[in-house]
């Protein structure tokens, strides 16, 4: 059975979205047969980011609803044969999806994919509960500013049901320089969140010219935010490896 991991923070910027589809992408070129499902419902980006722009037809309340296959509405990358997309309704239309349709829907999924990226919408509202309802584990990015810590905190309170070991942190967009400008560490994030650190991913210029070229990250040149996915793809994956150090 695959593992469905839900990628969440408590704001808007934290660069959740290219988190999900770095890390579903570097699944995938390491042989993982990987679904990212975009969970934000009329502000979707995840089809940007894997490189995708409107090539699905359907989304998730289709499948979850009933109205088509799974197989049906799914996307495939076609330079990463083993990465797909399931995408989020452009708008609300008829009856919201439930919890427990999506609950049924990932253990569909499981039994297809080795690992499922959720992208959650920011904030704590419906979109992100249902993200995190039939998750087995969950991944809380942030930022080292104060404002995305302090809804980090937040965040990790209403997930307070996932057990230990199965709730990670990322601090994402980092910059070495301004981080000792601010007296401000890693470690400030660790402590502020209250969760264990699987990664940093450093701030690169790399990541919107992939996105305005339509080209998933991972397949253009090497820089230091797709090292730093591939990392920390390898520690979700269950690999014993050092955390990438920011230079």
């Amino acid at each position: 059975m695959g593992e469905c991991i839900a990628v969440v923070s408590g704001k808007g910027g934290t660069g959740k979205t290219s988190f999900a589809a770095g890390v579903g992408s570097a699944m995938a070129q390491a042989g993982k047969r990987v679904l990212c499902i975009d969970c934000d419902v009329g502000l979707r980006n995840l089809d940007l980011a894997l490189g995708l722009t409107d090539k699905a037809l359907m989304d998730f309340s289709d499948v979850a609803q009933a109205r088509c296959r799974l197989e049906d509405a799914v996307v495939r990358q076609s330079a990463l044969p083993s990465l797909d997309l399931l995408t989020a309704p452009v708008r609300s239309r008829g009856r919201p999806v439930e919890e427990a349709q999506f609950r049924a829907l990932l253990e569909t999924v499981r039994e297809r994919y080795d690992y499922c990226l959720l992208d959650a919408p920011a904030g704590l509202d419906g979109g992100f509960r249902l993200a995190v309802c039939g998750a087995d584990r969950c991944v809380v990015v942030t930022t080292s500013d104060a404002a995305s810590l302090r809804d980090a905190q937040h965040t990790v309170m209403e997930l307070s049901s996932f057990p230990r070991g199965k709730l990670h942190l990322v601090v994402n967009r980092v910059r070495r320089k301004l981080l000792h400008n601010m007296h401000a560490t890693i470690d400030d994030a660790i402590d502020a969140a209250g969760l264990p650190l699987i990664g940093v991913v450093p701030e690169d210029d790399g990541l919107p010219l992939a996105l305005n070229r339509g080209v998933p990250l991972l397949l253009t040149d090497d820089n230091l935010a797709a090292a730093a996915y591939r990392n920390i793809a390898r520690r979700l994956m269950g690999e014993r490896v050092p955390l990438m150090r920011i230079k």
